[in-house]
């Protein structure tokens, strides 16, 4: 009871500074083109007709988020001309939100029926600017406050992250629904506003202190002290652990929408369940998991998110056993989105930890881009995976992709201390 007593009054003091609110925000932009370049995209692909295989393909463009590290040091080292007064991040952010709101834009008066190419090529560029996003608010908000605040303000980011999931999932589809998908898309690019405004309004964080690096150390300096400070073995580990640790969840993001299209139920059912009733409940998952973290460190809660992850997923092989029945959809996006909230926010707060503030953006870059790698490569050819086996076979297999998550977790268990608020 003493750690979550003292869990709550961290989430508190976090709620009542201006980070929290900048990082609401910013957490809001992030999610915002997440589900409009996979999910939502995946169901506007569905009803132009394209099959699983080419859904699976197409989501091959969304890579840029896998790939961020590589771009990474340029966002820790380049300022940009023009915007360099906003300061390093925020101009970065300014950038980065320019684009992805004009790329969204031409999304939306392209559509996959004029031209396949052209149109993936601008999820590519969408894809790209969100994902540079994501690598500046990471760095921003590591840098914004100290240690003992990063699970609290994980948190308060995620919220955001998971309202916009509601914006650009549930909120999308029903314009879609009534509207058309142009209007959808058009409307999202609109909202881009919210994050614009913040990053305008925002301070910029007090950058470390120390002399600025040439080119070759600002790519090579983050993995050698990474490294360096690990040792070899346990910075594989580390690495392989973050990697591993989303699998199941990853496998899942290019079925889930076509699935659901395919159970029998319709744009605006799939909008209620699984994108505001089902983001509402990965929103108390979310601040569950924050406050387990605060309260009990990193380890146990780590545990606990990963199985959940896994065995969650089991309930969708329940949904195609029962297939149109509601009550039975209900519960699958219940359980599914409690556990991806809860994992989600553990592991934030675990890559936030391990990440050095000399190289933050590039460190964790690497790291919640490793934390999307081997899902999304195997996501590519879950169509016809699931085509090919049936929907449940899939589901079991994405289950049991979370067993060498767990042994790792296992040797890992005794070789790195638990990580708490005071630590």
């Amino acid at each position: 009871m003493n750690g979550f007593a003292k869990a709550w009054r961290g989430i508190a003091a976090a709620f009542a500074t201006p980070s929290a609110v900048t990082l609401f925000c910013l957490g809001f932009g992030c999610g915002l083109p997440f589900l409009l370049v996979g999910y939502t995209l995946s169901i506007w692909l569905r009803e132009a007709q394209y099959d699983l295989g080419a859904i699976g393909l197409i989501s091959y463009a969304t890579l840029f988020y896998v790939f961020k590290f590589v771009w990474a040091p340029l966002v820790d080292r380049l300022e940009l001309p023009v915007l360099c007064p906003l300061g390093r991040r925020r101009s970065w952010l300014l950038l980065s939100q320019s684009v992805l709101c004009l790329a969204l834009l031409a999304m939306a008066f392209t559509g996959p029926q004029t031209s396949i190419d052209v149109f993936v090529a601008l999820v590519g560029v969408a894809a790209f600017a969100g994902a540079t996003q994501d690598t500046v608010v990471d760095a921003y908000r590591i840098e914004i406050a100290p240690v003992e605040a990063q699970a609290a303000l994980a948190a308060t980011y995620t919220f955001g992250y998971r309202l916009a999931l509601i914006a650009s999932g549930a909120g999308a589809l029903y314009l879609a629904d009534f509207a058309g998908w142009t209007a959808a898309y058009t409307v999202m690019a609109g909202l881009l506003l919210v994050p614009l405004v913040a990053t305008l309004a925002a301070r910029e964080p007090s950058a470390p202190v120390r002399d600025r690096p040439g080119w070759t150390e600002s790519f090579v300096g983050p993995f050698r002290e990474f490294f360096g400070r690990n040792g070899v073995v346990l910075a594989l580990a580390l690495l392989a652990f973050v990697g591993l640790f989303k699998m199941p969840d990853q496998m899942m993001g290019v079925i889930a929408g076509p699935f659901y299209i395919d159970s029998g139920f319709d744009k605006s059912q799939i909008a209620t369940v699984s994108k505001v009733f089902g983001v509402w409940v990965g929103i108390a998952g979310t601040f569950l998991g924050g406050l387990a973290v605060a309260g009990f460190g990193l380890r146990g809660p780590l545990a606990v998110a990963a199985a959940a992850v896994g065995v969650s997923n089991l309930l969708f092989v329940l949904m195609a056993a029962h297939p149109g029945e509601l009550w039975v959809f209900v519960l699958t996006i219940c359980g599914d989105n409690l556990a991806q909230g809860f994992a989600g926010t553990v592991l934030v707060a675990f890559m936030s930890s391990l990440a050095n503030r000399s190289f933050t953006a590039t460190q964790y870059a690497l790291l919640s881009s490793l934390a999307n790698l081997p899902g999304k490569l195997v996501a590519g050819a879950s169509g016809w995976m699931a085509e090919s086996w049936g929907y449940s076979a899939f589901f079991v297999l994405s289950t049991v992709s979370v067993v060498p998550t767990l042994l790792l977790l296992a040797w890992l268990w005794p070789r790195t201390r638990t990580v708490t608020p005071d630590a």
